[in-house]
């Protein structure tokens, strides 16, 4: 991506999303934090949500609400899309479709 200094909001949302790694989660919240003043949980929801098709090498299925569910149904075909790739991926969901943060949360501290 462009200089640091250059990157527009969006950019900087998915510039973090593409090093969460396959089968790891980060929350919405979480990604707001990491970036700073002026990011908060809703705006990065949004973000993710507006990604277009042609960007879908953005793992947007990686990011999650902080109660460790998805928060695409209703937005995506099949409804339950985040979660069949989340599961390809490893993590695992309880019957009433939450994963143990603790168990898949990435920090780009890792």
């Amino acid at each position: 991506m462009a200089d640091r200094a250059q990157l527009t909001y969006r950019d900087r949302v998915y510039e973090l999303v593409l090093k969460i790694p396959p089968g790891q989660v980060m929350t919405y919240g979480q990604i707001a934090r990491v970036l700073g003043e002026g990011y908060d949980a809703r705006a990065v929801g949004n973000v993710m949500h507006a990604t277009p098709a042609d960007e879908r090498e953005i793992p947007w299925h990686r990011v999650i609400n902080a109660q460790g569910g998805c928060s695409t149904a209703g937005r995506t075909l099949p409804p339950d899309l985040q979660q069949l790739l989340l599961e390809a991926e490893g993590v695992r969901f309880s019957q009433s479709g939450r994963c143990r943060i603790a168990d898949y949360l990435w920090s780009p501290d890792d």
